[in-house]
């Protein structure tokens, strides 16, 4: 019998998967925190792990509850400060990957951190962009994880915080941008890919039991797939052992925080 997960495991250990043992990766805190640790604890002992605070090749035992969270920096190789962080790290075109979530996300995925509703009064108003800007245009790749709904995955950001493909082509080249920009979104339903022309996020794998219709259902724009689609390998019980570890480690440590 298959080893029972929930849809949030399935999501993080996918994104896990995708991360290399020689990346150089900009973590954003949260999922992408979750999916890079769980990466470095399993098949990715190697990688190198930088939080927008300055903390180079850090290995947390637990998750960080921000980027100022004690933890990287006693755990890190070294700390920079935040401009040389920026200006010589990631500026400079040391670092591969950057790893990023966001409250809404578009077909080309561009990314939104800052409003719900229009700017000067909005339904809701977000934490804004921090680094992310930089690191969507500055990272060689970047990978999003994010829960996959129709309050989320919208046919038009209310903001834009942070550059994807633009408006899908080559717009980043147009802009002077020569990274790739996003390259792997994993959700909690499938995980996309863009298009080689166009640029807008198809899917090139779905979750085991996940329809398409469902993800039709949870998307605000027409998908779009891949010529072929596989399913996603369901997490392995020592994948799930060490990603539930890692949780119930930082669940000890900061008690009702870590939720």
């Amino acid at each position: 019998m298959a080893e029972a997960y929930k849809p949030n495991e399935m999501m993080t250990i996918a994104a896990a998967r995708a991360l290399r043992n020689d990346d150089v990766c900009f973590v954003g805190i949260g999922m992408p925190s979750a999916a890079c640790n769980l990466a470095r604890l399993t098949h990715a002992p190697d990688i190198t792990l930088i939080y927008e605070s300055g903390t180079l090749a850090t290995k947390p035992n637990v998750l960080p509850l921000s980027i100022g969270d004690g933890e990287l920096c006693d755990t890190a190789l070294t700390t920079v400060s935040v401009p040389e962080m920026f200006r010589y790290w990631l500026q400079g075109g040391r670092i591969t990957l950057g790893f990023l979530g966001g409250a809404q996300i578009d077909r080309f995925a561009n990314l939104n951190t800052t409003v719900v509703g229009p700017y000067d009064k909005p339904k809701v108003r977000l934490p804004g962009g921090g680094g992310a800007p930089e690191i969507a245009v500055a990272c060689g790749e970047i990978y999003i994880i994010m829960a996959q709904s129709p309050r989320s995955f919208v046919s038009r950001l209310d903001f834009v915080t942070s550059l994807g493909h633009g408006e899908g082509g080559d717009h980043r080249a147009r802009l002077g941008l020569e990274t790739k920009g996003p390259t792997r979104l994993v959700t909690d339903l499938a995980i996309f890919a863009p298009d080689p022309e166009t640029k807008e996020m198809s899917v090139i794998s779905i979750h085991p039991g996940v329809t398409r219709e469902r993800i039709r259902e949870n998307t605000g724009w027409p998908v779009r797939y891949a010529a072929e689609v596989a399913e996603t390998a369901p997490p392995t019980r020592a994948e799930l052992e060490v990603l539930r570890e890692l949780h119930a480690r930082t669940a000890r440590a900061h008690g009702a925080q870590a939720a």
